[in-house]
């Protein structure tokens, strides 16, 4: 039996240019991967990771502090199916990702940028969208959710334009049912003051 103390360490930070120079199978090998954009705090895709360890788990965070905070708690955990980037979203899912490598994806809470002027900065656009169905796997599923009304409205024209998603919550828009998974933080404060949480499924066709 091999010696902890000598064994290699698995890092759970990776580099995009790394992941995009390097492919997929020799950065994440070949297990099903699942996406979470913008992980926060962290704490869904470490729960997830560790109930599931015949998949693999990539997050991308804009913010680098967060990525080594969230590095920190992944080596502690001692999960070795989880890979972080620090990126934006947009740069991971138009130039890293290959068509159909995602069979499932993750968006929670992204900042909805309330002001009028920065709904240009909003995560949820046509293209991006369009980009991102592209790299889920057919069937695959996209969740997200937010706690702004005017987002939601938002994200719900958006994702009913991409012609390769529907809505698993049809007829209605989306739901008020959280899925079956851990609570984040963010999530559970603002339940806890009563706000209201838009939740969308869409499937890859």
């Amino acid at each position: 039996m091999p010696d902890p103390r000598t064994a290699p360490v698995v890092e759970p930070i990776i580099e995009s240019e790394q992941l995009l120079a390097d492919g997929l199978e020799q950065c994440l090998e070949s297990r099903p991967l699942v996406l979470e954009i913008g992980f926060g705090r962290a704490e869904l895709i470490l729960d997830q990771a560790g109930a599931d360890p015949d998949r693999t788990y990539l997050g991308v965070e804009v913010s680098r502090k967060r990525v080594a905070k969230a590095g920190r708690r992944v080596e502690r955990a001692g999960l070795e199916n989880v890979k972080l980037i620090h990126a934006t979203a947009e740069y991971l899912v138009e130039r890293v990702l290959p068509p159909s490598s995602v069979s499932e994806c993750w968006i929670n809470f992204s900042d909805p940028w309330p002001k009028k002027r920065h709904f240009k900065r909003r995560l949820f656009q046509p293209p991006f969208i369009a980009r991102l169905a592209q790299v889920l796997e057919p069937s695959a599923v996209l969740h997200a959710a937010t706690d702004h009304p005017g987002y939601a409205e938002w994200i719900d024209d958006v994702l009913r334009g991409a012609l390769d998603l529907v809505n698993l919550h049809a007829p209605e828009r989306w739901s008020r049912e959280a899925p079956l998974r851990r609570q984040t933080g963010y999530e559970a404060e603002w339940l806890a003051l009563g706000r209201s949480i838009a939740y969308f499924e869409y499937r890859r066709t």
